[in-house]
């Protein structure tokens, strides 16, 4: 599986601090495993799948497009606090 990622998603993880980026790495393989994973979206979402996971005590979302089978797409990781406005844009 190859992971490609977006420029909105590399800016996200260069803000991240080291405990951060390792949930994120965790979080990352495991869709490697298996890439329907997530939650698939609807609407102006529809072909995005978002992936729930844990940082610390809050709940951080991370967006990803499957583009066939072996090129998994990143889109966008954070909080889940304007996290479907900023992925929308």
């Amino acid at each position: 599986m190859r992971f490609i990622a977006s420029p909105p998603f590399q800016r996200s993880v260069k803000k991240l601090h080291p405990n951060q980026k390792k949930e994120l790495d965790v979080a990352i393989h495991s869709l490697g495993s298996n890439p329907r994973l997530g939650d698939a979206k609807r609407g102006d979402l529809s072909g995005v799948f978002v992936l729930k996971f844990k940082v610390g005590q809050l709940d951080w979302l991370l967006a990803y497009e499957i583009v066939d089978t072996e090129i998994i797409l990143l889109l966008l990781v954070g909080p889940h606090e304007n996290f479907y406005r900023d992925l929308k844009r």
